[in-house]
């Protein structure tokens, strides 16, 4: 007889981890919400453990513990546990999660939700959970329901559904609706994988052995799957169940397991088998176990249970199924903070499921990697999903980057790096990446290729977006002539980039101030917020000019409320024409004195008794503010017949004299434009000519 076991058989990661967790919890106070798995023998191990496996969180009493199974549950149970101090022990299988989520998302954008799946599975109620409980669930090919034509689908798969009904399904639902069908692939890969060994054996063997609990749904699965192309198949829901006298008659025999059959189940099926004196002359069952011994318990990555055997201070020898010579466990493997023996010698006995971790030169086994290996499971589920994850780069070669992820090699291409050339690679080294898979190789060399670009790039795409948006809305909602509120961003020569609800704009220097300034920040600062005007808009550039000086009142609009006739004034000579002299009275405010009101004495020109930068004191004589001109008066505050002494030199005085000895001129028309449009109020057009005719 020859015996095939399936290589994917007994617990997923999944199982395994909501197991190993119920049978390590503390179970004072602590709950289980249904049972943990769909094995009678597991169930029952845990509840001589002490545990209470409940139907409701009804039961459970506030301030608990409760463990939430690999199935999953609705959302609104964590709200629930939340609100009544309920401690959450959360095993929901990483596969469950993914599809929880993909169902709660697609259902927030107005989806319709399609279950593929056994309308009472507990992980089909639980995914109910994450969508109102709106869904339709199916499970026939043949009974899509005509209600779902017209509407938006997203279509998820129980976990452990028939690959092989889901596809007939998916096909039948494509060809009602009439809109868009949204596929997500949920069905664990594990269960993919033990559905396709099973096809592959029931075709080759004789017989099959299907063992698992009668209610677990994977399990009957595999039973339907090689009965369609076996005719011998036997369900065994213990090694019980097995009737030699049925299996003996055969050549060739596969036996498989479901998820939630524990491998020490499977192992006693064999154990059984090889016990047979008759099987044992027909097959030679030792070449099965040696085999098994060989090929599943010793392969990489694979994880076993053995016997604690002792208890030393290097660590524990351990006892492997089918096998008599103990192996050392070091103490650096084991799952626990401080090694101590004397902790584990009331243990001798008892079982501990290790991960194969190297073969050469020698076999190596650890506990703690078993967690790292249900950590990274359920981390794998995300980033199949397509969710970011993060590395610190170890190096690089020619064609990009590696760093490691668990058990997995990490593997960014040089062009996914980022968007563009990336000429030097070795400046990442040592740097985090942030992720998202390309490709996941799960068999051979693990490897996980990845591109930090289309991250990179999607961020800036939106970045951009958001950016045309916000433009777009403030370009609808500006106008010139607005008055709009802004914050002083940086400042250049030339002005001050201001933020208005997020946009740019320029004020520039000379829309600052009404007199001038020489730097932007004698007129704002930095960091605050002032109120400024609208100038000009250029759509099509995206440029915004706005002023500060436009809501600031100008120099002459103040001039009557701060001077008067008959004033007398400080100021600085400005500039000096043949008429007279103007004279700053302040910053933006000019006053005209006329030739005639330098000195009691006749002067022949401004320039002989004043220069530019002279200080003096004037007496306001008259004020025009709409004309913007002010008359002044330095004679007015002489005393009668006193001449004002002149500032230039000799040499320049007896310059005037030639000038003066020379023949008579006119004043030209440029010279009488100026004077005329400079003047201050007071002056009329008799005074121009009678001191013209002064100058014949």
């Amino acid at each position: 007889m020859e015996v095939i076991v399936a290589k994917n058989s007994g617990f997923c990661v999944g199982v395994r981890y909501a197991v190993d967790t119920a049978m390590s919890l503390d179970p004072k106070n602590a709950y289980v919400l249904g049972e943990i798995i769909h094995n009678s023998e597991v169930v029952k191990s845990i509840n001589d453990r002490g545990l209470k496996v409940v139907e409701s969180l009804d039961e459970i009493p506030d301030g608990s513990t409760v463990v939430f199974r690999s199935h999953g549950v609705p959302e609104n149970f964590y709200d629930i546990c939340r609100e009544r101090n309920i401690k959450v022990v959360d095993c929901t299988c990483g596969f469950v999660k993914r599809t929880q989520k993909i169902v709660k998302e697609q259902y927030s954008l107005g989806k319709h939700i399609v279950i593929v799946g056994e309308k009472d599975h507990p992980e089909v109620t639980g995914l109910q959970g994450w969508c109102d409980r709106t869904a339709t669930i199916l499970s026939d090919p043949d009974a899509i329901p005509d209600d779902i034509a017209l509407k938006e689908l997203c279509v998820v798969c129980q976990t452990t559904f028939s690959a092989e009904k889901f596809e007939k399904i998916i096909k039948n639902i494509k060809k009602v609706c009439e809109k868009t069908v949204a596929v997500f692939k949920t069905i664990c890969y594990t269960t993919i994988e033990r559905q396709k060994e099973v096809e592959e054996l029931s075709k080759r063997c004789e017989a099959i052995l299907v063992v698992g609990g009668l209610n677990s749904s994977n399990t009957n699965k595999l039973y339907e799957l090689a009965k369609k192309n076996c005719a011998n198949v036997f369900r065994l829901s213990n090694p019980a169940d097995l009737d030699l006298s049925e299996i003996k008659k055969f050549k060739s025999v596969g036996i498989v397991s479901g998820a939630s059959t524990p491998n020490a189940q499977t192992r006693e099926v064999l154990l059984k088998m090889a016990e047979n004196t008759e099987v044992k002359s027909a097959d030679v069952m030792k070449d099965v176990v040696d085999k098994i011994d060989s090929e599943s318990k010793f392969k990489k990555g694979q994880i076993v249970t053995a016997t604690i055997s002792q208890a030393t201070d290097d660590g524990l020898q351990i006892l492997l199924p089918y096998s008599k010579k103990e192996i050392a466990l070091s103490k650096d493997e084991l799952d626990c903070e401080n090694y101590s023996a004397a902790d584990y010698v009331d243990k001798i006995g008892d079982t501990i499921e290790l991960l194969v971790v190297e073969l050469k030169p020698a076999l190596k086994l650890s506990q703690k990697m078993i967690k790292v290996l249900q950590q990274e499971e359920a981390l794998s589920a995300d980033i199949e999903a397509g969710k970011e994850f993060s590395v610190v780069c170890s190096g690089s070669n020619k064609g990009g980057l590696v760093s490691t992820l668990g058990t997995y090699q990490v593997f960014v291409p040089a062009k996914e790096i980022r968007p563009g050339y990336v000429k030097d690679l070795t400046k990442y080294v040592g740097k985090p990446l942030r992720l998202r898979a390309i490709e996941i190789k799960k068999t051979g060399k693990k490897e996980i290729i990845a591109s930090q670009r289309v991250i990179l790039q999607e961020e800036r795409d939106a970045k951009e977006a958001a950016k045309a948006a916000r433009e777009e809305e403030f370009f609808a909602n500006i106008a010139v002539g607005d008055i709009v509120e802004g914050k002083v961003e940086r400042v250049t020569g030339f002005g001050a980039f201001v933020s208005v609800n997020g946009f740019d704009c320029l004020a520039h220097i000379s829309d600052l101030s009404w007199t001038g300034v020489d730097a932007v920040t004698d007129v704002l600062e930095i960091g605050k917020v002032y109120n400024f005007k609208v100038l000009k808009i250029d759509t099509e550039n995206k440029k915004v000019s706005i002023g500060y000086k436009q809501l600031q009142p100008q120099p002459w609009d103040l001039v009557s409320e701060k001077y008067a006739v008959g004033e007398v004034i400080h100021g600085k000579v400005v500039r000096i024409v043949p008429f007279g002299a103007f004279v700053e009275v302040e910053k933006g405010i000019d006053g005209l004195v006329h030739v005639s009101q330098i000195s009691n004495d006749r002067i022949e020109t401004p320039a002989s008794v004043l220069n530019v930068g002279d200080e003096v004191d004037a007496k306001i004589m008259a004020i025009d503010p709409e004309s913007r001109k002010m008359n002044l008066s330095i004679k007015a505050l002489l005393p009668e017949g006193e001449r004002r002494k002149s500032h230039k030199s000799e040499n320049e005085e007896g310059e005037r004299s030639e000038r003066h000895s020379r023949a008579p001129r006119r004043i030209n028309d440029d010279e009488f434009s100026d004077w005329s449009d400079s003047s201050s109020v007071g002056i009329s057009m008799a005074d121009i000519l009678a001191n013209a005719q002064k100058n014949k």
